[in-house]
């Protein structure tokens, strides 16, 4: 069964960081560029980071440009979210996704594998 389970989220400080995992079940992450995402109540989804399958370039949007960074790891068919210097404006849903590739993209189309979601709440 194909399945992407996200997990790490969590309650933390402004300016804390979090890592989130993204763990693919069913099938190789590594054939597949990858999308993190997060939806705060009321608002629209937002595409935050992709990593390519075909030569690992990455995407980010500029609300988290230098302060998360995605990473692969083949090995444990995983990929991650670093999540540094967060804000509240930060709180909200995020999941993955396999996403369209040559380059990534979190924009359009996106009709592949989804997570379920993580919460993540930035708040003293």
């Amino acid at each position: 069964q194909v399945q992407l389970a996200e997990s790490g989220g969590g309650l933390v400080q402004p300016g804390g960081s979090l890592r989130l995992s993204c763990a693919a079940s069913g099938f190789s992450l590594a054939d597949y560029a990858i999308g993190w995402f997060r939806q705060a109540p009321g608002k629209e989804r937002e595409g935050l980071s992709c990593i390519s399958s075909r030569d690992d370039s990455i995407y980010y949007a500029d609300s988290v440009k230098g302060r998360f960074t995605i990473s692969r790891d083949s090995a444990k068919n995983t990929v991650y979210l670093q999540m540094n210097s967060l804000k509240p404006a930060d709180t909200a849903v995020y999941s993955c996704a396999t996403v369209p590739d040559g380059p990534c993209t979190v924009v359009g189309d996106l009709d592949g594998y989804w997570g379920q979601g993580t919460q993540v709440t930035v708040s003293s």
